[in-house]
């Protein structure tokens, strides 16, 4: 018993500084550097996404079937053009929605074959029009040169170009504890934030560092790295609570957990507990010796 005590005085303060609070894991905490507007509403702060290099994008010209389109379409659109007289499902330009996210693999195959390529200039090659200059550039404002170019041959109203990327792709990487989470995600939105690229992947386990969110996003100047904390409601006022597409979102695992404590009360204690047995246990072999 005398032994038992020190030990014990020694490895509880321990135990209590290992311990999570409600505050660790609590999301979008009230606090008074949140901004709002006259109305009470949170403003929109949604960044507007540049193409940068070796970008893939997807580009639909839809016309009557008896257009003069032909130029634009690649043997794939005229095979699935067929496949939908046929009775199949196809969509105007041939990009199917087929994706590959199996482990180890990345991307959709169908857009990596037949999509347009952003090269290391910058530009992508549209063929019957030539080369546009993509980069730095946004879907809409290329949207409407391409459109500009397609009613330039074709009679002006009867065709659409419908440019766009594969979705929002983005990537989760966590520690193996969050090994269910982490990977290549997609989604087919045209605005995404963090909490919601987490609540369809499961959401958060508590040995996440939810103030302590590294994310890297793809400019046409180069990556930028940014730090967020979920646990403040003004991360919505960050451009970065927006999932870009490219995005890598980086989930940091707290020290405490790293040591196997703060994952929840009962392990812990269990972990103390096991701390001072092995403790009282050496100690008594060391003394009989």
């Amino acid at each position: 018993m005398k032994i038992f005590k020190p030990a014990l005085l020694l490895i509880l303060p321990f135990l209590l500084f290992s311990c999570i609070s409600s505050k660790d894991v609590r999301y979008m905490q009230p606090n008074e550097s949140l901004v709002i507007n006259e109305e009470g509403l949170v403003p929109y702060n949604v960044p507007i996404y540049r193409i940068t290099k070796n970008d893939i994008l997807t580009l639909n010209i839809v016309t009557t079937p008896q257009g003069d389109a032909a130029q634009f379409y690649s043997a794939l659109n005229a095979s699935s053009a067929n496949d939908a007289k046929q009775g199949g499902s196809a969509t105007p330009g041939g990009n199917m929605n087929v994706s590959n996210q199996g482990k180890g693999q990345a991307g959709n195959t169908t857009i990596y074959f037949n999509g347009l390529k952003v090269d290391s200039n910058g530009d992508v090659n549209v063929f019957g029009i030539g080369y546009i200059k993509a980069e730095g550039r946004t879907i809409e404002d290329m949207t409407k040169e391409i459109q500009q170019k397609v009613n330039e041959n074709f009679v002006d109203g009867k065709s659409e170009v419908r440019l766009n990327t594969d979705g929002i792709t983005y990537y989760i990487l966590g520690d193996v504890e969050t090994v269910e989470i982490s990977g290549e995600k997609k989604a087919h939105k045209n605005t995404l934030t963090i909490t919601e690229a987490l609540a369809v992947n499961g959401g958060l386990n508590r040995t996440v560092d939810r103030t302590n969110i590294v994310i890297h996003r793809k400019l046409p100047e180069g990556i930028k790295i940014a730090k967020i904390d979920l646990t403040r409601e003004d991360v919505m006022n960050s451009p970065y609570y927006w999932v870009q597409n490219g995005d890598e979102i980086f989930l940091n695992t707290r020290s405490k957990n790293l040591n196997g404590f703060g994952k929840d009360p009962i392990q812990t204690l269990t972990t103390g507990v096991s701390l001072v047995t092995t403790a009282m246990t050496i100690y008594l072999l060391l003394t009989r010796l």
